[in-house]
């Protein structure tokens, strides 16, 4: 069953408010100190990009009526984020922010030109078109900020 791509693309930007909400105010020197679970927080928000990337290229792809390329295990996910995280480990934080922003545009661009196939999560694999990932991110961001009083 297809989802409601106005619905879609209001959890995608609440999503993206309470993270930006989670984080604002953090300077530089705490958003790239490794304190939150062994990452910074840039390194969460660089994480998060690189799904955004995946799912809007997910949903362009089902949307043209091909597979998702995203059916993977648990070992291949853990493994592909191992690799995402140290790849964008150096960015600085400027650069995850902006890579932050326009991932995040391209995912909600893709949802809005999505066809009724491009809405049917079903299709899906790991990277799920109703996704709670970031969610999750901004619960442990939170937590972090009140362990650490910021």
């Amino acid at each position: 069953m297809a989802e409601d791509k106005n619905a879609l693309l209001q959890h995608y930007r609440k999503m993206r408010q309470d993270i930006l909400a989670a984080i604002d105010g953090l300077s530089d020197e705490l958003m790239t100190e490794p304190s939150l679970d062994g990452w910074s927080v840039k390194d969460h928000l660089a994480h998060l990009s690189l799904w955004d990337e995946i799912r809007a290229g997910e949903v362009l792809r089902i949307s043209a009526g091909h597979d998702s390329a995203w059916r993977i295990d648990g070992e291949q996910d853990a493994a592909y984020n191992a690799i995402g995280h140290d790849l964008r480990l150096g960015l600085s934080v400027e650069q995850v922010r902006w890579e932050f922003e326009t991932s995040r545009q391209r995912l909600l661009d893709a949802i809005a030109t999505a066809t009724p196939r491009g809405l049917d999560a079903s299709l899906y694999g790991e990277a799920g078109l109703h996704s709670t990932h970031e969610a999750e991110h901004t619960g442990w961001i939170k937590r972090w900020r009140g362990e650490k009083g910021v």
